[in-house]
């Protein structure tokens, strides 16, 4: 039998809220890291998910502080618009100071907080899942892998590199900083990629080179004519034939680490 929760734990300088879904014994633990929307019903979905493979997943929700600026209807307004900036002028700041005069209050603390203070906000980020890995082990669990998807798969790599995980799934996010972190990274390593996502592909020879140099174990994916976020049932890009694949390698990988 399942069961489903929301918790509050402790970080650095607040409470985190989380989504627990749990079988009765599971086997293991995943760290399950929202897209750039937060804790939503989608990450709540694939928790479940989880748990209905007989493993905790344990969903943080890293907007916390922030839940009343960060919600996914101010995301996506301000996304939209940054989205739609050329990749060539997206290192203008001129270019996001004509975004940010446009927008109110709270699309400027979006801005803010997604955008140009993007790595401040990583970081505080991964104290909080650090402080998430320490909550699972204080409940005693042995195994602990984390799992996470766009901007949560690039947290989920990087968290790999600050606690000895001993697993990580990444859906499509950005290589650890920097790429010779890689070294700190204890159990194996399971990309799963987008054939039609350049910004994110473009980083994968460097990852390779690392993975070669500091011989970890790495099983990579690259899905052709899938683009970003294509496992997310609920985007506009969604491709079915991709992600059924990519749940199949998740199941088979989990699987590898608690035999």
């Amino acid at each position: 039998m399942l069961s489903e929760k929301e918790i509050f734990y402790s970080s650095y300088d607040s409470n985190v809220r989380a989504f627990m879904a749990s079988p009765e014994n599971p086997r293991l633990a995943v760290i399950v890291i929202h897209e750039i929307w937060g804790l939503n019903d989608n990450i709540k979905d694939i928790s479940r998910r989880l748990a209905n493979e007989d493993y905790l997943a344990f969903a943080p929700q890293l907007y916390t502080r922030y839940e009343n600026i960060l919600t996914p209807e101010n995301i996506q307004n301000v996304m939209r618009r940054v989205w739609s900036i050329p990749a060539e002028k997206r290192t203008d700041p001129n270019v996001y100071n004509e975004i940010i005069s446009s927008l109110d209050e709270n699309g400027k603390k979006v801005v803010e907080l997604l955008v140009t203070g993007r790595a401040k906000m990583e970081e505080q980020m991964i104290k909080d899942l650090i402080k998430a890995y320490d909550y699972l082990n204080s409940l005693g669990y042995k195994k602990i892998v984390s799992m996470g998807f766009c901007m949560g798969g690039g947290l989920a790599f990087q968290l790999a590199t600050e606690v000895p995980l001993d697993g990580t799934i990444v859906f499509y996010g950005r290589n650890p900083q920097p790429i010779d972190a890689v070294q700190k990274i204890k159990g194996p390593i399971l990309g799963l990629y987008a054939g039609e996502d350049p910004p994110i592909l473009s980083g994968l020879p460097d990852l390779i080179s690392a993975v070669i140099k500091y011989k970890k174990d790495l099983e990579l994916k690259i899905y052709p004519g899938a683009y970003h976020a294509f496992f997310n049932d609920r985007g506009p890009v969604y491709n079915k034939e991709a992600a059924d694949d990519a749940w199949e390698r998740v199941k088979n990988f989990l699987r590898r680490l608690y035999k």
